[in-house]
């Protein structure tokens, strides 16, 4: 995949990711953008090679919330 193609899809992935953290987290959009900048699965999902991108919105939120709150994530096995 180009470059341009892979920024494409995060353009449109992240903004998503935010709007779940927001909505589930007592955080406004700037805090839930930050906390998931910072989170591991943001660092994986940069990473074109890793094919986080291939996941829904929803869930890239659940493996965020899952190592939000035990500190680690699990990547789900596509089907």
């Amino acid at each position: 995949m180009t470059d341009e193609k892979f920024e494409a899809i995060l353009t449109l992935l992240v903004p998503q990711v935010v709007q779940l953290i927001y909505e589930n987290y007592p955080v406004d959009e700037m805090m839930a953008s930050k906390e998931f900048y910072e989170s591991k699965v943001y660092s994986l999902l940069e990473q074109e090679d890793t094919k986080l991108w291939h996941f829904s919105p929803l869930t890239l939120f659940n493996m965020y919330d899952e190592e939000k709150k035990t500190g680690h994530f699990e990547i789900p096995e596509e089907a």
